[in-house]
């Protein structure tokens, strides 16, 4: 039975070829939307601009709170607790002292 529904399932083949490659592609989305590796770079060359003088203090505190905002977003969509993160989108201003050390 197994030959015969391969053969009759031939003309399906495109098909599952592209299911396959639509649930290829969403995975990898997946790991890149949870990936914490390119704010946390982020976050090092803020630091470093804070300590070259290129950036202001105040900028400093607006740039850090929207990159922690997104890492918390990560973390929080990890657990299951919100959607995964979708670009640059804030609702509101961030917590203050929400679990980072601001370093």
């Amino acid at each position: 039975m197994g030959l015969l529904t391969q053969i009759l399932t031939v003309p399906l083949a495109p098909v599952r070829g592209v299911g396959w490659v639509v649930k290829r592609v969403a995975e990898v989305a997946e790991q890149e939307a949870y990936d914490t590796t390119p704010i946390e770079r982020e976050l090092a060359e803020l630091e470093r601009e804070l300590l070259e003088g290129r950036v202001s203090e105040r900028e400093f505190d607006r740039r850090e709170d929207e990159l922690l905002d997104r890492l918390e977003a990560i973390q929080r969509a990890r657990v299951g607790d919100a959607p995964a993160p979708r670009g640059e989108e804030r609702t509101g201003e961030a917590e203050e002292g929400a679990g980072h050390d601001g370093q």
